[in-house]
């Protein structure tokens, strides 16, 4: 059995399970949107799992994510350089990556 869940209810989720500080709210957001355009293009549907979710996703800075994974950032002239190189770099590596307006990126881990 399984039931449909709008995004309050998907952001409670994480609040019940102990796992508010997990994300930002936009990143949530970006994720539960990611999810639904997920179930809407494949026609199936998911489960939630909100650990599977905090494990599949990270919420980071470019700094971050560039010092994470290794990726060279020197030649960058700035911080929307940096942003730029990480996007490029996670588009090409991973399965989903979604710029906030807070800066940071939503993606799924590799």
């Amino acid at each position: 059995m399984k039931q449909s869940v709008n995004f309050y209810q998907f952001a409670d989720a994480f609040t019940n399970s102990d796992r508010a500080n997990q994300f930002s709210r936009d990143a949530l957001s970006a994720i539960f949107d990611w999810i639904e355009n997920y179930e809407n293009d494949t026609e199936e549907e998911t489960e939630l799992d909100i650990i599977a979710i905090c494990c599949d996703w990270s919420e980071e800075s470019p700094e971050e994510i560039a010092e994470n994974y290794g990726i060279d950032v020197s030649t960058c002239a700035g911080r929307d350089e940096i942003a730029e190189s990480v996007m490029d770099y996670l588009q090409d590596n991973a399965g989903a990556a979604i710029s906030l307006d807070s800066g940071k990126i939503v993606y799924l881990k590799f």
